[in-house]
């Protein structure tokens, strides 16, 4: 048998795919959750999944974590600026331990993007490549709960702003990504895949216009430019690192970096990812 695990297990992408191995009938046993805290996986463990230490900042931790184990979802760290050498010390190991493919949650486009955050995950992809291990590449767009997450805030000041320029994003539910690189992981690919995986694509006018229709408070989407969108921001508190890096990534929405015609997500997940009014709340208190 096949065994299959997980890292960053007790986050919200790593849990979801593991209960997306679970519910598609892949054997408890046969399902390792690496994780840095090993009790917060205790419900897991009382369900017969291998529950392993595994501490990206800690590489001794991480061969006994991926001993025997044949496929592994490589879920990117949460720790910007430390994640080329923590996600090097996993690709090493994984090659160590004999890993037959690792299939890793990069970014949409990475390699031509200007996101600023797609520097790690290209030195990411760069050391997968140079490992000789099959990789998978899932280039995750923007998740929806990057917005939903701020519905709140949205509907206190009634407006989103932004610096996209009227161009669109390639979102979905987190849930969906999960999903997809479920499916990935259980494919049969031979030699490296690259999958571009975006949902329903949206610009912020039709963001504040379906959060409007959907909690029935109006919500208005104003747009500046960069450097106004920086001050903005500057001046609602955020420090000038802050708030460029902020502006930074609307303004590579702007230049085309977050909206793909791919339909990889929908291939892998065997229907239309889903739309943004079905993952936006349906009332508000």
């Amino acid at each position: 048998m096949t065994t299959y695990a997980v890292t960053g297990a007790t986050g919200p992408f790593g849990r979801t795919a593991i209960e997306e191995l679970l519910s598609r009938g892949v054997p408890a046993t046969d399902v390792v959750a690496i994780v840095r805290t090993p009790s917060k996986a205790a419900d897991l463990a009382e369900r017969g999944v291998q529950v392993r230490e595994g501490d990206y900042s800690r590489p001794e931790t991480l061969p006994a974590a991926l001993d025997g184990v044949q496929r592994l979802l490589f879920v990117s760290g949460s720790e910007a600026g430390a994640r080329v050498p923590q996600h090097t010390a996993v690709v090493d190991a994984a090659k160590a331990a004999g890993v037959e493919r690792i299939a890793y949650t990069s970014i949409l486009k990475a390699g031509s993007t200007s996101n600023p955050l797609a520097g790690e995950h290209e030195a990411t992809e760069a050391a997968l490549r140079a490992s000789g291990v099959p990789v998978t590449l899932l280039r995750n767009g923007w998740y929806t709960e990057n917005y939903t997450g701020q519905l709140d805030q949205y509907l206190e000041r009634g407006e989103i702003v932004g610096a996209t320029a009227g161009r669109k994003i390639s979102a979905a539910p987190r849930a969906d990504f999960a999903a997809a690189a479920v499916t990935a992981l259980l494919s049969d690919d031979d030699g490296d895949a690259v999958y571009e995986l975006g949902g329903e694509s949206f610009g912020y006018d039709e963001l504040a216009a379906t959060i409007s229709d959907v909690t029935g408070t109006k919500v208005a989407h104003r747009d500046l430019s960069v450097a106004d969108f920086q001050a903005e921001l500057q001046q609602h508190g955020l420090d000038a690192g802050t708030a460029g890096f902020v502006a930074g990534l609307d303004a590579s929405i702007a230049a085309g970096d977050l909206e793909t015609d791919s339909d990889d997500l929908a291939r892998l997940l065997g229907r239309p990812a889903t739309p943004l009014a079905d993952a936006l709340p349906r009332t508000r208190s």
